[in-house]
């Protein structure tokens, strides 16, 4: 009963994998339990540990706002239980550039401390952006 109940819940590859084993092959369902997680663990992505927070690096042309809110949203599903571990794997991912600079100049002991700064370059650069975006359309002369 629990087999047949279990299969209205299946779809996709698993139905074609239950439907293919043969007639009579599972007797009971602790074997069939047994059978399914052999099939499909392997599938399953390995648990993620806060060690991970190394691997999280700046793509080139990503802007530091966006990298820091990819790195951010890992660290909230990882928690790391190492705040220095999280500023040093934070410094480890990030791109050569002012922002990267900065953090060298000045020993930032939290990652709350790095958003804080971050948001204030971000700020600014925001305020560059727009400050060269103002300038009017560049018209050429035509001599003659």
């Amino acid at each position: 009963m629990y087999c047949k109940f279990l299969m209205s819940t299946l779809a996709g590859a698993a139905v074609e994998w239950f439907v293919s084993l043969p007639n009579g092959h599972i007797t009971t369902f602790d074997q069939f339990a047994t059978l399914f997680r052999e099939q499909y663990l392997i599938n399953r992505a390995p648990p993620q540990i806060f060690y991970d927070v190394f691997d999280i690096k700046q793509y080139q042309g990503e802007l530091l706002k966006e990298f820091l809110n990819r790195f951010g949203v890992q660290v909230i599903r990882l928690k790391p239980t190492d705040e220095t571990m999280t500023v040093h794997a934070f410094n480890k991912g990030m791109l050569p550039g002012p922002f990267s600079e900065l953090l060298l100049r000045y020993y930032l002991k939290t990652f709350c401390e790095i958003r804080c700064q971050a948001m204030v370059h971000i700020a600014a650069e925001d305020r560059v952006t727009e400050k060269h975006g103002c300038v009017g359309p560049f018209r050429l002369r035509i001599a003659g």
